[in-house]
């Protein structure tokens, strides 16, 4: 394997110029220095385009990507996965935060325990920073365990172009990053995931993906128009779904102590 391989960072952007420059300069901040982060303005209206330009003038390794019509975080995703050159892809949503050791040591534990999909636990903020709290993940998971329940945070992936190619995701509206994960997850035998708190993940009350009733129909459009999976079999997971999903955010103690929370 080569010293120092390029890591291809995907970061999809649409109206967020309130958070984004700081999203970038943890990139910038990162101990590994091998990357390009590739920016992909999803036709904002407000000061996006301008702040990443910017950026971009100073800082070489940042290529924008900017789409005349709004087609949602799977179409400027896949813009950027198709555009990327590194052999590593990974993702950060524009109003999330990466601390400065997250890039090194996600690539030399993928390294050393030879896994091509890893992800994270990672911390929950609010709008102003505040921690609300840390989520943590199994250190391994399967392909149906993960149908039960997301516990991949999109900011925390990775996948190696080398193992997989380049593997774009599926084009809905929501659940875009857990259907990819699913379909990284029929490839291997399972993914690894890091215990070290690296991500900060900004919890935003007008994100799309606060709507959890939007959350729910596009999980089991996933079930069954991404995935295909028989009635029985969906109406199984999803069951599996909603319940760990209420025992997640209201009975935190108790899904913890049967394992459902790490």
């Amino acid at each position: 394997m080569q010293n120092n391989p390029q890591i291809s960072i995907v970061m999809p952007a649409h109206n967020a110029a309130r958070f984004i420059a700081e999203s970038i300069e943890s990139v910038v901040q990162q101990t590994y220095c091998s990357w390009e982060l590739i920016v992909v303005d999803d036709a904002s209206v407000d000061e996006t385009l301008n702040v990443v330009q910017a950026i971009a003038m100073r800082e070489p390794r940042i290529k924008l990507i900017a789409l005349s019509e709004n087609g949602g975080a799977a179409v400027a995703r896949n813009a950027a996965i198709a555009a990327a050159h590194g052999r590593y892809i990974c993702f950060l949503d524009c109003d999330d935060l990466w601390l400065p050791e997250k890039l090194a040591v996600q690539l030399e534990w993928m390294n050393v325990h030879a896994l091509p999909f890893t992800y994270m636990a990672y911390e929950r903020i609010r709008e102003n920073g505040q921690s609300v709290g840390v989520v943590g993940v199994p250190e391994r998971i399967t392909y149906n365990q993960l149908l039960k329940t997301s516990v991949v945070g999109c900011s925390t992936a990775m996948y190696d172009t080398a193992h997989f190619g380049k593997v774009l995701m599926p084009v809905i509206r929501m659940r875009q990053d857990f259907a990819l994960w699913l379909l990284l997850l029929k490839r291997v035998e399972f993914g690894g995931g890091i215990q070290q708190v690296l991500v900060r993940y900004r919890l935003r009350g007008e994100s799309i993906s606060s709507n959890k009733k939007k959350a729910a129909l596009y999980t089991w459009r996933v079930y069954r128009h991404v995935e295909k999976l028989s009635l029985p079999r969906a109406i199984w997971y999803f069951s599996n779904y909603a319940i760990r999903g209420v025992l997640r955010h209201h009975f935190t103690g108790l899904a913890k102590k049967i394992g459902i929370m790490h």
